[in-house]
């Protein structure tokens, strides 16, 4: 009878185990949505209301070498009478009031490289329709520019936090741990020479940041977000008898998108010359879709 009854515990056990594997089984084959992105320096070079725009006069700019981002906030939307919130909103990133105001929480920021998956949730989760646009609330970006610096050439990280409203106990650049324990509006940045052991934060002026929204007649952005606003070349639509994963890439242009104003003339960023930047927002976003198994 013991050995009966053991038997029977055995087989008990088998059968949850075979049960758990068969659940994760199905919520591994569940279709995805898969967000990507993309940093494209070729992509047209946007202003504010998604009008291609060019270097201003007395400024010279360059396309950085992207390392990472993060984002805040995802939402796709109908077409372009859609108020903002009034789409399917996908994603929206932790924040906190430590600080005071609401703000992002950069300790709890997902910060991913080009081709990195941001987010991965499932289809049936999208709420069903068709959707014209996409709009990412950028948050954080980390890339590497060339630098003058007592004639020689070098190259340094910047760091940019291009969010609302930014909330930071610390961040790094190479070994180099910047201390904040407070709220950092838009435009914060941090730059290091990790080579030589040279390190700096500032702040940029507000407005200086850069967000393009080709639909800011009929949908405009609040003051002060990098909501970075696309349109699909065709509409992105979710029936819910999807059976595959979807990959949606966000392609951002980085054309030229670190601006400084020129004090020596020579297309170089030279910041113990006085040069200041003037603008590092990213130039524009073209989002697409592809069916993947």
């Amino acid at each position: 009878m013991r050995i009966r009854i053991l038997t029977l515990i055995a087989l008990s056990f088998m059968s949850f185990s075979c049960t758990d594997e068969d659940d994760d089984q199905v919520i591994a084959e569940e279709p995805q949505l898969i967000i990507k992105f993309k940093f494209d320096p070729t992509q047209v070079r946007l202003n504010n209301i998604g009008q291609p725009s060019t270097v201003l006069a007395g400024n010279a700019a360059q396309s950085p070498n992207f390392n990472s981002i993060s984002a805040h906030y995802l939402e796709f939307t109908p077409n372009a009478l859609t108020q903002v919130g009034q789409g399917a909103i996908l994603y929206s990133g932790p924040s906190t009031t430590l600080g005071g105001p609401n703000a992002i929480d950069f300790s709890k920021a997902k910060i991913v490289g080009e081709g990195e998956a941001f987010l991965s949730i499932p289809l049936k989760d999208v709420p069903h329709g068709s959707y014209e646009y996409v709009r990412v609330s950028l948050s954080y970006q980390n890339y590497n520019i060339n630098v003058l610096a007592s004639g020689m050439n070098y190259v340094g990280t910047l760091a940019s936090f291009v969010g609302f409203n930014n909330y930071i106990t610390t961040h790094t650049i190479g070994t180099n741990v910047f201390t904040v324990n407070d709220d950092k509006l838009q435009g914060y940045w941090a730059f290091g020479i990790p080579s030589v052991g040279y390190y700096t934060s500032g702040q940029a002026p507000a407005g200086a940041t850069t967000v393009p929204n080709p639909i800011a007649t009929t949908s405009p952005i609040p003051a002060g977000s990098c909501l970075v606003t696309g349109k699909f070349a065709n509409n992105f639509v979710v029936t819910g008898n999807e059976t595959k994963n979807v990959e949606v890439q966000l392609s951002l242009s980085i054309n030229n998108s670190f601006e400084w104003q020129e004090v020596n003339f020579d297309g170089k960023y030279e910041p113990a010359a006085g040069e200041n930047v003037v603008d590092m927002g990213l130039r524009g976003l073209i989002p697409s879709f592809t069916i993947i198994n």
